[in-house]
């Protein structure tokens, strides 16, 4: 599987002061997508080996429709880096924003947790293309400014 999308409603479990979700739980939620698409393609279990920054560029509230999708980008050997979305929208409202984004990778592993490699993911679409270089192009630059 090359993508999955988790669609929830946020709860008030989840908030903080005035009904606002965690930042820590949306990163969750973005970890969880990631690690089950991941595991999908992979067949297999998979570590998380990187995760870029993520930006919160509206907040999500209690009674809010999230849906978290991750897509995946490109494979390495072992690896899979996957870009992943969160938007919310109000019940009322069709109209989805985007919350949050991340690029992840994760690497698959055996029962030893040794790396194991994962089958070739090619990009189908032009779309799919342009994401596959600015996820490499992300995390490129992240290696080179550690």
């Amino acid at each position: 599987m090359s993508s999955i999308t988790l669609r929830f409603l946020a709860h008030q479990a989840d908030s903080l002061l005035h009904g606002k979700i965690n930042g820590g739980t949306l990163l969750r939620w973005m970890d969880e997508a990631g690690f089950a698409c991941a595991c999908a393609w992979a067949h297999g279990p998979c570590v998380t080996a990187f995760v870029s920054s993520a930006t919160f560029a509206h907040a999500v509230h209690a009674g809010q429709l999230v849906e978290v999708q991750a897509r995946l980008a490109y494979t390495g050997t072992t690896s899979m880096a996957l870009a992943i979305e969160v938007h919310a929208n109000d019940l009322s409202s069709q109209q989805q924003r985007l919350v949050t984004h991340c690029v992840a990778v994760y690497v698959a592993v055996d029962a030893n947790a040794r790396p194991t490699p994962v089958d070739t993911w090619w990009p189908e679409t032009p779309g799919d293309v342009a994401l596959a270089q600015r996820v490499k192009n992300l995390i490129t630059a992240a290696r080179a400014a550690q």
